[in-house]
């Protein structure tokens, strides 16, 4: 913590407790020795893997002693108004220039964030004054004694995460969605909370053979992940997110050799996607509605009319109905990429018909948008996206406002969390 001294010759402080910890934990962050009534500016900073600054700021009073306390003062304005504990990370947004989008690769280094305390209510040029006080916090997507593998094992490529521990532990198959490579920042942070998880790379045509990508490919990934020594082999979980959703549904519906304990599927739909090749199947869908493919004045396309069409092609979708373990489906009703709420309807009266109703729980957030991530991420309602192999560069529109859609980054996680132990840890037999 640094501290500087202001005119009136007092010398303000700054505290951010727990100054390290996990993205998913909440931090206190409070300002002491200021004037009483004093109009300050608490601002937050990032600088990004690609190297692009984001920062949220908002506007405080100090109370009667000259202490601001940001879970109990109001921000009158800025990036977020209210009593909002975390909004110094979940309103956080590129500053003018930068990309619209947190990419995170290497959960290995944490997310480094200045919080810095200025005189006055600003909403610009930080950089050009002296802050009263600055104080550094790590955000960290991996947990002290998470061990993270590499598995090249059987053509399959990925990476494993084991909790600290003698183990064994329970088991979660993570399927990312259709950005491509290799995305580890969930699992490692399922791992830091008792979940060996392993991070399965499916979508990287400049990396793997496409033909080979069936539903082989990913049955064999379920079994190195079952066949773990340091992996409880009858506690195992599947995870979508996105694009992984309809593939986890698609392989927890049809397949013979993954069946798990229960499955999380959060902003997907029941796209029939895994029969033989995951990339002719693609292929497919994208030649049978080519005429709902448009494209915006930069000829960038918007993938969302194709989307639209699920829930009611039923030569599109996957009978979920034959799914027999407990499903938590996690959806945005404002989800502006995938006919989320639709999709959620159409999959409840599947499974009511065939029987299993009572497996279901579907978790609706109504002012959210796509991208539900890990709590305090910042939400982004609009970005570049490349689907590898499938579709060139295109406009996502992810919909969402960000107070609500933060809500649910929070609401969400806890209750995934919580599906899981439920399922993994206490009832794992009884499906």
């Amino acid at each position: 913590m640094t501290t500087v001294s202001t005119e009136t010759g007092t010398c303000p402080m700054l505290s951010v407790q727990p100054n390290r910890g996990l993205v998913d934990e909440k931090f206190q962050v409070s300002v002491t020795n200021l004037l009483p009534n004093q109009e300050v500016t608490l601002h937050s900073l990032h600088l990004s893997e690609e190297k692009d600054f984001w920062e949220v700021f908002g506007h405080y009073i100090s109370d009667e002693h000259g202490t601001v306390k940001v879970a109990r003062k109001d921000s009158l304005g800025g990036t977020y108004k209210g009593t909002e504990p975390m909004g110094l990370l979940w309103s956080m947004r590129p500053v003018p220039g930068s990309i619209l989008k947190l990419h995170i690769s290497n959960i290995l280094k944490p997310m480094i964030v200045l919080i810095s305390v200025y005189e006055g209510h600003l909403t610009q040029g930080f950089s050009q004054k002296a802050p009263l006080a600055t104080s550094i916090t790590e955000r960290w997507y991996i947990a002290p004694g998470v061990q993270r593998v590499d598995v090249r094992e059987k053509g399959k490529r990925g990476t494993l995460f084991l909790p600290p521990g003698p183990g064994p532990f329970p088991g979660v198959l993570d399927l990312w969605g259709g950005g491509g490579d290799l995305v580890e920042y969930l699992p490692s942070l399922l791992a830091s909370h008792g979940f060996a998880s392993l991070a399965l790379e499916y979508f990287s045509p400049k990396k793997l053979n496409t033909a080979d990508v069936d539903t082989s490919y990913f049955e064999k990934a379920y079994q190195i992940l079952q066949n773990h020594p340091m992996v409880q082999k009858d506690c195992l979980a599947v995870l979508g997110l996105c694009f992984g959703s309809a593939i986890t549904l698609s392989l927890v519906a049809y397949s013979e050799v993954i069946k798990p304990q229960c499955c999380v599927c959060i902003s997907g739909g029941h796209m029939l996607l895994v029969d033989k090749s995951l990339f002719d199947a693609l292929t497919k869908r994208k030649s049978e509605h080519t005429d709902k493919i448009r494209v915006n004045e930069d000829n960038q396309i918007i993938c969302r009319d194709i989307l639209l069409s699920i829930p009611t092609d039923p030569t599109l979708k996957a009978d979920v109905g034959r799914i027999k373990c407990p499903l938590l489906l996690v959806t945005a009703g404002d989800d502006q990429t995938w006919p989320a709420v639709e999709c959620a309807e159409d999959m409840e009266m599947m499974m009511l018909k065939a029987g299993n109703g009572h497996l279901l729980e579907v978790l609706t957030y109504p002012e959210a948008g796509h991208l539900i991530e890990p709590p305090y991420s910042p939400h982004f309602r609009a970005t570049n996206f490349n689907m590898q192999g499938f579709l060139e560069i295109m406009v996502m529109l992810w919909g969402g406002q960000t107070k609500p859609h933060s809500y649910a980054q929070e609401d969400a996680w806890k209750k995934i969390l919580s599906f899981m132990r439920q399922h993994l840890y206490f009832s794992s037999t009884l499906y």
